[in-house]
């Protein structure tokens, strides 16, 4: 298991640990970039627990899934500003060695390769420091942008899952991307520069 917090860097793209003082510029993030969110945030499903009520409570679970070892959230930085948060899920140990990655960006910084990055980043840390052998994303159909994150990236997509995750109000389908180690040797952020 890696220890936690983790920083991890490339150009202008940092990952740090999401913090309770990022609250001002979290929230200015999501509320500038509700719109454009709003159809792939996931959502809590009638007679679910709830989600957090507060982003303090919000950081304090996702800090206490860290420490465990089930989790890593990050707050995505481009030049020393809050832009997103990438965050591994769902780390499976054991005969698995498994996680999932979900991620949002600031609409401000679309299209600048910002989240290929990221996530090559966070691919690289969870298969060359955190022992893991098998990561995935899972993406709706429609969602055109994270398409292009794991196009970008080289994922293959490995499966399609129906009514997978509770997504803006609803059960919706997905299809799944998945990489292993042995599909990059040499690291994912090289595959990305090359």
């Amino acid at each position: 298991m890696t220890a936690w917090p983790v920083w991890l860097s490339s150009g202008e793209v940092t990952l740090r640990p999401l913090r309770y003082r990022d609250r001002v510029a979290w929230r200015a993030a999501r509320r500038r970039s509700s719109s454009w969110l709003k159809p792939w945030d996931a959502t809590v499903p009638p007679g679910a627990d709830a989600r957090p009520a507060s982003y303090r409570s919000l950081v304090r679970r996702l800090n206490q899934q860290a420490r465990a070892g089930v989790s890593m959230p990050f707050a995505v930085e481009v030049s020393g500003a809050f832009a997103g948060q990438v965050t591994v899920n769902n780390i499976v140990r054991g005969s698995a060695q498994f996680a999932s990655v979900g991620y949002w960006l600031d609409k401000e910084y679309a299209g600048r390769g910002v989240i290929p990055r990221a996530v090559a980043l966070v691919i690289d840390h969870c298969f060359f420091t955190a022992g893991l052998h098998r990561i995935e994303v899972a993406v709706r159909p429609e969602n055109s942008n994270s398409l292009r994150v794991v196009e970008k990236l080289g994922l293959r997509e490995i499966g399609y899952a129906p009514k997978f995750l509770h997504i803006d109000g609803a059960w919706r389908d997905h299809r799944i991307y998945a990489v292993t180690v042995e599909e990059c040797p040499d690291g994912m952020l090289k595959r990305l520069d090359s």
